[in-house]
């Protein structure tokens, strides 16, 4: 029994469409390479898919190229010039707005001002006075940001700091921990002293060497 005829509309299951494309694709394929060896023809396909993907077959014997210029011969028509006056005019367009953003760099930076009227000079004053604005709030926000963090890592060292006092004054009231004399105590209490001495010195230096003005020595005072 011959196969039944398929009824030739838009396959809606998209698994099955896109399995009859590459069958069919493949078919038309074969169907151009024979053509092409049987019967000495120059053949040219170009192929998408309706997800967009490419495919294309070319005779060995000629390029894509060759083939869109003896379509151009045959017909007597100009493909690449009119493809060539469209990159033309876009790339005026860009020209036109790379040198303004230029000229508008060199007018923030004060530059190239002779020509601007008086409302165009008020006007550049506004923009600019808002963009400082700008900057300035975010800059006052790292400030805030960095500050807040160093006071963090202050108050956890404190913490710390107490800790190991508590946890000595701890050991040595008692008597389970008897082992520790009082000398070794104080030297202990004082090693736990100058190591955060010493943090808040650093902390102290880097905050002068960074100039943030944040904060000042008296954030950094240990208990």
């Amino acid at each position: 029994m011959g196969r039944g005829k398929i009824e030739i509309k838009r396959i809606e299951n998209p698994t099955n469409r896109q399995v009859t494309y590459s069958k069919r694709r493949n078919g038309i394929f074969k169907k151009a390479q024979e053509l092409t060896v049987l019967c000495d023809a120059k053949v040219s396909l170009i192929m998408f898919s309706n997800t967009g993907k490419f495919h294309e077959y070319i005779s060995p014997t000629t390029t894509t190229k060759k083939m869109f210029d003896q379509y151009q011969k045959s017909l007597g028509v100009d493909l690449w010039s009119t493809h060539y006056a469209k990159m033309q005019e876009s790339y005026r367009k860009l020209k036109e707005i790379n040198n303004k953003l230029r000229k508008d760099i060199r007018q923030r930076m004060g530059e190239d001002l002779d020509d601007l009227t008086f409302e165009e000079l008020r006007g550049l004053e506004q923009n600019m006075s808002s963009s400082a604005a700008t900057v300035r709030e975010r800059k006052f926000h790292v400030i805030k940001t960095q500050t807040d963090t160093y006071k963090k890592k202050v108050r956890n060292l404190e913490e710390r700091h107490g800790n190991i006092l508590l946890d000595f004054e701890t050991k040595y009231d008692d008597p389970h921990y008897g082992l520790v004399d009082n000398g070794d105590y104080q030297s202990a209490m004082a090693l736990a002293n100058g190591a955060s001495n010493l943090y808040a010195f650093r902390m102290q230096q880097q905050n002068l060497h960074q100039g943030t003005g944040g904060y000042g020595s008296s954030d950094l005072t240990l208990a």
